[in-house]
């Protein structure tokens, strides 16, 4: 049974698209999907229906951020732009979508191999603090027995681990190289973004995970690019009445990875 851990789509229809397509052509069969579904992109109800969609059919969920401020609504203190984008992507979705994403969990823990599931980190999943390095690594470990946490919240593809005596290290990984996952370590997976990678490299993130079959097999981890047509969720955005900086920026970085 092979997952596939997929963040921070952020509307980006083109980008899911892919990024399911090229999991199914690598024989994924399960689904643990890590928050922010929505915000800056031009397709947040196409995007929301199919996380319902893969739900419905046993699908992981949890909330982000973004999940979470466009289903309570803008405030008055909010930046006039991050009000614009709410208020917007607010009035894309229907009543049903914007029910799934206020309900949505925090964190989930379940399998494979004793799972966390969360979107920013495991110590305090509700202020969306991010795993920028190894200290906020090994705080979100000690966070929960979970051999394996898989989260979101950061773009940038990462995976950290930490040993029984305490001894912590990082990997930036290599897309299309299996890694093993020694149980005797705990270990924290940042797939990357599908929908807005931010490490210079335009193509879709996510990441694939080969449980361990015995107490002698190792969990294997490959984190995973896909080309995607970044010209059409570009002009997508464009047509949208986000606010033009926003719509600028973005479809600066989903081109050029900035």
């Amino acid at each position: 049974m092979r997952w596939a851990f997929i963040t921070d789509i952020h509307a980006n229809r083109q980008a899911f698209e892919a990024v399911l397509a090229d999991a199914r052509a690598h024989g994924a069969t399960r689904f643990a999907l890590l928050g922010d579904f929505v915000g800056y992109g031009a397709d947040p109800a196409w995007v929301v229906d199919q996380v319902m969609a893969l739900v419905a059919d046993g699908a992981i969920a949890v909330q982000g951020n973004h999940d979470e401020a466009v289903a309570n609504g803008s405030t008055p203190t909010m930046h006039p732009d991050a009000r614009a984008v709410i208020d917007w992507t607010r009035a894309q979705l229907s009543e049903d979508q914007l029910r799934f994403l206020s309900r949505l969990p925090l964190q989930v823990n379940g399998e494979p191999g004793q799972c966390l599931f969360v979107h920013a980190n495991a110590f305090d999943p509700k202020h969306w603090e991010y795993v920028q390095g190894r200290a906020e690594a090994v705080k979100s470990l000690h966070a929960s027995a979970a051999r394996i946490q898989v989260c979101g919240h950061m773009h940038d593809p990462m995976l950290f681990h930490l040993s029984g005596t305490g001894k912590a290290g990082d990997f930036r990984p290599v897309a299309g190289v299996p890694m093993p996952l020694p149980a005797h370590r705990q270990w924290l997976i940042i797939p990357g973004s599908c929908g807005q990678p931010r490490d210079g490299n335009p193509a879709a993130c996510y990441a694939l995970l080969d449980p361990s079959r015995s107490e002698l097999d190792d969990a294997r981890i490959t984190f995973q690019r896909v080309a995607y047509d970044v010209d059409a969720a570009c002009d997508a955005l464009q047509a949208t009445s986000l606010p033009p900086p926003i719509a600028h920026r973005l479809a600066r970085r989903l081109t050029y990875g900035e």
